[in-house]
């Protein structure tokens, strides 16, 4: 009864003024979708009124600026300008619906007048999978209107835009960014509900904004007499402030933190049930766990948030099944925050442990690129450099040792994609130098960046207040969403910026089939006439057509060139015309994978019968370096050429 007490009460607190807003969505763009509960009680957004955060736009303006964040609704809408105002090189679509049935949407970059996308060498770009993380989707966003407005003004982009395709998705989890940007909740990735203290009940214990200033922050309080209160946190010695805390050696602490709220479900602990829980980027199907508890032997690995199934949500399903359906991407990034760092595979082992060597050099030689554009002071695999990018944990002594993630998506791109996929974090909380010389980038040099250039409003003071059960207790500490977890307005264009060129370098390295030359060879004989025709062309890009890794799990196929004629000259009971080699039906000759700047040729012959020549078409064919068509002429024996072209 406890809990139920409790529970009505915070209902009652947090409803008192909010008049009809619980039950209502989030304004929408592209039609209806749904807020979820479970069992007919509260449970999710549609339970906590709606908030506007200074620093987000909510409508969109006549310019697009980078100097605040944009909730879905805006990102939408931009997106249906610019392939309004640039039809022939955007393309705006649904890829998925999310959880709570809104669009997923996304949008192609590429000049339709030089052939169609699939047809071109791509990548991929996402951003927004994690519900608070919306910085990633600002870099989206940014590479999108770089690429269009830069688009007949920078020659390098006009060749990449003419040559390539570009596949950019701002809002992979536009349910979750939703609730970030219009209440004061936030989670880790998606508002699928979910037992994240495995107690049976679903969302039961969500923070609450106690105080009514639309942010939830953080309490601190001391041990309440006659309670089994543990305290495990002190002052920070090293702020003379007293505003940080640090954690403290068992047995000697002094304060307990916990997220503003309430217990609601009366087990003891605050907030450990809320909103959602699963992780979209443990739900890659590439080396998955099971989640928390699906271990039946309790003595192998689990993952926490990792779904029911591989691919068991949506959002991720529809990112893999788009890339499965579109092999021609060679370069990914799924963004997230904060570290910052470019992370790429391996999550589970040393990169050298199962990675091709030339393939892990590409990774190494990106690695140099980002952090030259960047700055980021971490870049490399996600078990050995992420896991042990601090290595010595401050409060123990103790040296960080690796640690496996499972589900990633560089994993997935890498090992089951066979592409160069990065899961780069960006922003970071603040820490911009070490301030105290001790080594370390922590709270607090972030504290005294955010006192000397941020105006202090990246921390909220420590104030009084009267919790509804603890009695007194002191609201404050770093703002959740716009410092600690994503940068100052302020600050976001330049995060934005810097990550979208990396990715933007990315691109530019893509592998391109160019210069397609043939040449005929011609032999008159008595009843017939043969021609050899050679084939050629060069890997112009700066990958090769397919990684070691892509040519073993054959994700691509090997560059093919294959020759075609108009069926009534090879398809007639007495043809006039006959491929000799290949002898195959299907008339392609297979060339293995095209190394950047490689030269490759292969070599037909056809035979004619009472005919001067033939017209024709040879496709150089590659998954991932592109196709090119050009016509052949057999009666011209001085031979002909083609160069890239996209039909």
């Amino acid at each position: 009864m406890r809990s139920r007490t409790v529970l009505a009460m915070i209902v009652g607190l947090i409803l008192a003024g909010a008049g009809s807003a619980a039950g209502q969505s989030v304004p929408e763009s592209r039609g209806a979708s749904s807020w979820y509960t479970v069992k007919g009680e509260r449970h999710g957004v549609s339970f906590f009124r709606q908030h506007r955060h200074p620093g987000v736009e909510y409508e969109a303006g006549e310019l697009l600026t980078f100097d605040r964040y944009h909730t879905v609704a805006v990102m939408y809408e931009w997106l249906d300008r610019w392939a309004e105002r640039y039809p022939n090189l955007v393309d705006v679509y649904e890829t998925g619906r999310s959880f709570e049935g809104r669009p997923i949407m996304q949008v192609t970059i590429t000049n339709k007048e030089t052939g169609r996308a699939v047809e071109k060498p791509a990548a991929y770009f996402e951003g927004g999978r994690h519900s608070g993380e919306v910085t990633s989707s600002e870099s989206v966003l940014w590479l999108i209107q770089h690429l269009v407005e830069s688009y007949g003004n920078d020659e390098t982009i006009t060749n990449l835009v003419d040559t390539k395709a570009i596949y950019l998705r701002p809002q992979n989890n536009p349910d979750g960014s939703n609730m970030y940007l219009y209440t004061a909740q936030s989670n880790r990735s998606t508002v699928r509900p979910h037992d994240n203290d495995r107690d049976g009940l679903i969302d039961e214990d969500a923070p609450e904004d106690l105080d009514g200033d639309g942010v939830i922050y953080q309490i601190r309080y001391r041990p309440r007499p006659g309670t089994d209160d543990e305290a495990s946190m002190v002052l920070d010695g090293r702020d003379a402030s007293g505003r940080l805390l640090r954690r403290a050696q068992p047995g000697e602490g002094e304060w307990l933190v916990i997220s503003e709220g309430v217990d609601n479900d009366g087990d003891g602990r605050f907030n450990e049930d809320g909103i959602g829980g699963l992780d979209l980027h443990r739900n890659y199907p590439e080396n998955w766990r099971p989640d928390a508890g699906g271990d039946r032997t309790g003595r192998g690995y689990t993952q926490g948030g990792a779904g029911a199934f591989p691919l068991s949500e949506s959002e991720t399903r529809s990112v893999v099944l788009f890339l499965l359906s579109n092999p021609n991407v060679s370069v990914a990034n799924s963004m997230d925050t904060r570290v910052p760092m470019h992370l790429r595979p391996p999550s589970t082992s040393h990169s050298a442990e199962r990675m091709f060597p030339e393939d892990l050099a590409y990774y190494v030689y990106f690695d140099s690129i980002g952090t030259s554009i960047t700055g980021y002071p971490w870049a490399g695999d996600v078990y050995h450099t992420y896991r042990t990018r601090v290595p010595i944990n401050p409060f123990t002594g103790d040296s960080a040792r690796p640690a496996p993630l499972f589900g990633h998506s560089p994993d997935f791109g890498y090992w089951y994609y066979g592409a160069i996929w990065y899961g780069d974090e960006l922003w970071n909380g603040g820490r911009m130098q070490d301030y105290n010389d001790d080594g370390l980038l922590d709270q607090v040099d972030a504290l005294t960046w955010d006192d000397r250039e941020n105006g202090g409003e990246g921390f909220r003071e420590w104030e009084p207040f009267e919790h509804p059960t603890l009695g007194q207790v002191e609201i404050g500490g770093f703002h959740p969403k716009f410092f600690s977890q994503n940068g100052p307005p302020h600050q976001l264009e330049q995060w934005a910026r810097n990550q979208a060129l990396f990715n933007l370098q990315m691109a530019l390295h893509l592998p391109q089939i160019d210069d397609v030359q043939t040449r005929v060879q011609v032999h008159e004989g008595d009843d017939s006439t043969t021609y050899e025709i050679t084939v050629s062309w060069i890997n112009s890009g700066r990958l090769p057509t397919a990684l070691r890794q892509a040519q073993l799990v054959k994700i691509v196929q090997e560059d093919r060139v294959r020759l075609q004629f108009d069926d009534a000259l090879t398809r007639a009971p007495d043809p006039q015309l006959r491929i000799v080699t290949p002898s195959r039906r299907d008339k392609v000759i297979a060339a293995g994978w095209t190394q950047p700047g490689e030269a490759k040729s292969v070599t037909f012959e056809v035979r004619t019968y009472g005919i001067p020549g033939a017209e024709g078409t040879v496709h150089v064919m590659s998954t991932r370096g592109g196709l090119v068509t050009v016509p052949l002429q057999l009666g011209n024996p001085q031979g002909q050429s083609g160069a890239q072209s996209g039909g």
